[in-house]
Parts: structure tokens; C-alpha cells; sequence
């Protein structure tokens, strides 16, 4: 009788540590689930804005897919001439991390301004590309600037910008229209690997081959800046920002990305 007792009792503790392991892998949490935004082919699902040019108008070939990879490239212009591109995703997103990976080749476009010199970036929460004026250099957005370092000197990337619109820091709105990150210099033409952490309205993050380097909150529209006002109009008055379009730059520096990967968060 007592060797029965004391197999049940056994028994009893092996049942309940299997059901406490069942619970463990359920609470588990699933793998990261990222999905591709470029297939390494062509540009299905990306669509060009460039200055000058109409919506989906591909000024010069500017934007083109080869060896896998989206490039910027200006071999068909003679200068720049202002001509500011940007590749826009056809999907809006809001709550997300988005990951891809840059670098800067040759030489920058004959014309092309001293500050826009191995200079790119990802814009963030841009407002719906159709309804950019023709001769708009910049959408209304939220930019993670990208920054090739020259021979000397120091240039973090994945700085911030704000082309009509402001950001909060430390509890202040922010007005100035560019802000450094914590970011090192990354010179020559070395791939870069960078993700951003969007939540709306609220946090966003920069990161840089895994490294926090930005980090900021409360994007929203900036009513001095005429694009950006008739947002504001359009939506009612309402001036924060809780989502829109990704788009990839074409600032007159030849790049290339690639490994370009969404997931997206709960709200």
C-alpha cells in the first residue's frame, strides 16, 4: 500500500511538472515575423516621386533594380537640377520596425548641393504621395537621414529631419529641422544595416548595426510649413502624425538598398 502511495504521489508531481512545461512553451513568444518589401527583381510595389516629374514618372531611370539591389543612380543627367527623388512604398504603415540595408557608391551628380553629398535617407510617416505638389523637393514626413563619412571629419547617420513637420525630445517639441544621432562615422562605400521602431504617435526609434542611436516621440505636422498646413486643413485641424508612406531618397549621391523587411506591431 505505501509503494502505491508513493508512485501516485510520484505520479502527481510529474503530471504537473508536464502541464507547467506545456505553459512555459506556450507563453514562448513567437519568432519575429518579418515580411519582404522588395523581391530583388523590380520595383513591383514601389512607385517614384521626383521633382519636376509627375507621380510615378522614373525621371532618367533614377531608380532601378540590378544585382539584386535598388539603386540610385544618375548616369542619364547631365546635372541634378533639383530633380529630389523619392521611391514610395504602396502601403501605408503605423505601428512597425522596418530594417534594410544602405550604402553610398561613386560620385555625387554634377549639381548637386554640397549638404545632399553622400547623403540619403528612409522618410517615415510621409503623407500619401498623390498628393505632392509636381515641383515638391520633399514629402511631408519624418526622415531617417543617412550619412557616408567623408576622408576626415565626423558624420553620424541615421540623424533626423523633418521636412514639414516637428518632433518631441526630452519632453520640448523640436523645431530644428535636422538633429544628430549618437551614431559613429561609417566611411567608404561599406554596407550599413539600419532598423527603425515606429509606434504611431508615440516612441520612434533608430538603430544602427543593432546599436540605439536615435530616439524621439510625437511626430507631428508643423502648421508654419504650407505643404503641411493643408494636411491640417484636410484632416480637420488635427496636426499629429500616426502613420503614412516609407519612402527611399534620391538626393543627387549615388546609393543602393537593399534587404528591405517590415513587421509589423500591435498597436
Amino acid at each position: 500500500m505505501r509503494c502505491f502511495r508513493g508512485l501516485l504521489a510520484v505520479a502527481m508531481v510529474v503530471g504537473v511538472c508536464a502541464v507547467e512545461a506545456r505553459a512555459d512553451d506556450a507563453a514562448e513568444p513567437e519568432k519575429e515575423k518579418w515580411t519582404s518589401l522588395f523581391n530583388g527583381k523590380d520595383l513591383d510595389g514601389w512607385t517614384p516621386k521626383i521633382t519636376g516629374s509627375e507621380f510615378g514618372e522614373n525621371y532618367k531611370n533614377t531608380f532601378r533594380v540590378e544585382d539584386g539591389v535598388i539603386k540610385v543612380a544618375y548616369e542619364g543627367y547631365d546635372e541634378f537640377g533639383g530633380r529630389f527623388g523619392h521611391l514610395f512604398y504602396k502601403q501605408p504603415f503605423s505601428n512597425y520596425k522596418l530594417r534594410l540595408e544602405y550604402r553610398f557608391t561613386d560620385k555625387q551628380c554634377p549639381g548637386g548641393p554640397g549638404w545632399a553629398n553622400r547623403n540619403s535617407g528612409i522618410m517615415l510617416h510621409c503623407q500619401d504621395p498623390k498628393t505632392m505638389r509636381k515641383d515638391q523637393d520633399f514629402p511631408v514626413s519624418i526622415e531617417c537621414q543617412f550619412l557616408g563619412g567623408f576622408e576626415t571629419g565626423e558624420r553620424p547617420t541615421a540623424s533626423v529631419c523633418s521636412p514639414g513637420t516637428h518632433i518631441v525630445m526630452d519632453g520640448q517639441i523640436i523645431t530644428r529641422h535636422c538633429n544628430n544621432s549618437t551614431s559613429k562615422t561609417y566611411r567608404g562605400d561599406e554596407w550599413v544595416k539600419l532598423e527603425v521602431e515606429v509606434h504611431g504617435n508615440g516612441k520612434i526609434k533608430h538603430f544602427i548595426n543593432g546599436d540605439l542611436v536615435m530616439e524621439y516621440e510625437e511626430p507631428q505636422l508643423d502648421p508654419g510649413d504650407p505643404d503641411a498646413a493643408k494636411l491640417i486643413e484636410a484632416n480637420g485641424g488635427e496636426k499629429r502624425l500616426s502613420g503614412g508612406y516609407v519612402s527611399l531618397q534620391s538626393e543627387s549621391s549615388p546609393v543602393e538598398f537593399r534587404n528591405i523587411e517590415v513587421m509589423l506591431l500591435e498597436d
